[in-house]
């Protein structure tokens, strides 16, 4: 299986998961700062204070890149390390950082590609009511024009939001990542301010010339459970409904309004069940439809659902009352993630086909299993396997005629993973936490073979 001649290769980062370093050079402090220090809330108390570290040693780290061979980078910025409250002067010492890191990266021959808010809000600006207030949105833009000011001359592939739906539903909605907040209506009102500010930011980065501007969404197919191994198994008609609705809360409601300046009727019926739709004024969904080049595609694992008559709406989900969410008949990751690789090329030839005028990215994919450093390697077979049966459906979907320009691995390095802490390793990189010594696994080497040879 040979991909096209200029199909991207890379890997991913998040910025409070690897970089550490939260109190030096002016950073101010962030809603995972709060709230991993937070008892209860992240797995053995593990914070990001350390993390990766790789705020001191991005020079080595970006030498792993180039020993696999990555054309591509995708890292993201520090709102607090650029404005310190999320709002008024910039912090030179921050924006500093990230001058080095994207210089060294392209004295690599690495192409950064910057995701702006990747769910590190300034603790100053949740304070102020986070993304449930309004100026929140705008406070964003403004953030996204001065990282560009400083960065748009050697950046050409900007991400405004990685995953609006998990930051929205899980942050707001039922708390299990920060700020921590429940309520439903907080969540409805966090995911329509989130794409105000994907829009307003948009625009600002198109007048400053962004070259490529994307919107990173965390989408899965959802199907029934007979359809997880069986594409031609036909739903009941309830079935069909329930998914048909899971599907519009899940990436229609990002995507209609990024793409077409509309949201699907099930969002608008969650949100006047939740808090009512007063937050969505005359105007926004002009400016959310902002055009975007790419849709970014962070693919785990298939949303399985079937009709559940009489279930209340689950907290993370407003709007699915009558939704049991099921599982898949199938092996599982370290996190109890169903590994269903032909789930990937059937969401990317959906995407392409719902939204054919923009382009499509993998910018997440991978695994968390229990690997083992012995006498210096880690032989991950199990996520040697998992790359490869995503690739292989990757490479279908193309086949298929999806527009797919490139797929960056999750992720380079093992890393802090939200609540999980650092039980969970996604990395081909090993880190070793108490040393921070890295040691590429068995799957780092394996997808260095496959970018030299562009292929499987």
């Amino acid at each position: 299986m040979i991909f096209p001649e200029d199909f991207v290769w890379g890997a991913a980062t998040a910025s409070y998961q690897i970089e550490g370093a939260v109190k030096e050079d002016g950073r101010g402090q962030s809603i995972w700062d709060t709230f991993s220090h937070t008892p209860g809330n992240v797995a053995d108390g593990d914070t990001g204070d350390v993390a990766c570290d790789h705020y001191h040693r991005y020079k080595d780290d970006i030498g792993l890149m180039g020993e696999l061979g990555l054309a591509a980078y995708r890292f993201s910025i520090a709102w607090p390390r650029i404005q310190p409250d999320g709002e008024g002067s910039i912090n030179p010492r921050g924006l500093a950082f990230y001058d080095r890191l994207v210089d060294e990266l392209l004295a690599a021959k690495i192409s950064p590609y910057v995701t702006l808010y990747h769910w590190d809000l300034p603790q100053g600006l949740e304070d102020r009511g986070g993304w449930t207030n309004r100026d929140t949105a705008y406070r964003f833009a403004d953030y996204a024009q001065a990282v560009h000011d400083r960065l748009g001359d050697r950046v050409s592939d900007w991400t405004t939001l990685n995953e609006p739906w998990v930051a929205a539903f899980l942050g707001y909605g039922n708390g299990v990542h920060a700020p921590g907040r429940r309520d439903p209506g907080d969540a409805m009102r966090s995911a329509h301010h989130m794409l105000l500010g994907h829009g307003l930011a948009t625009r600002a980065l198109r007048a400053g010339g962004a070259q490529r501007i994307m919107l990173v969404v965390n989408s899965s197919p959802v199907l029934t459970p007979a359809q997880v191994n069986d594409p031609s198994a036909v739903p009941s008609e309830a079935d069909a409904a329930v998914a048909h609705r899971i599907h519009a809360l899940l990436t229609r409601q990002f995507l209609d309004p990024a793409v077409y300046g509309t949201y699907p009727e099930e969002v608008i019926a969650a949100a006047e069940r939740n808090g009512g739709t007063g937050h969505i004024q005359d105007g926004d969904l002009a400016l959310i439809n902002a055009p975007i080049d790419l849709i970014g595609v962070n693919y785990y694992n298939p949303c399985v659902v079937e009709a559940g008559p009489g279930l209340p709406a689950d907290a993370a989900w407003p709007g699915s009352e009558d939704v049991k969410f099921a599982t898949a008949d199938a092996p599982t990751t370290a996190m109890g993630w169903p590994i269903v690789p032909d789930g990937l090329s059937r969401l990317l030839v959906r995407l392409s086909e719902d939204y054919p005028q923009v382009g499509l990215m993998v910018t997440e994919n991978g695994a968390a299993f229990e690997d083992v450093l012995e006498n210096g390697r880690v032989h991950d077979a199990q996520r040697v396997a998992y790359l490869d049966g995503h690739l292989r459906e990757v490479g279908r979907a193309i086949e298929a005629g999806a527009d797919l320009r490139g797929y960056l691995v999750w992720s380079l390095l093992d890393n802090f993973e939200w609540a999980e802490g650092y039980r969970r390793r996604f990395g081909i990189v090993h880190v070793d936490y108490g040393t921070l010594t890295r040691v590429p696994k068995d799957s780092a080497l394996w997808y260095r073979d496959v970018i030299r040879r562009n292929g499987l």
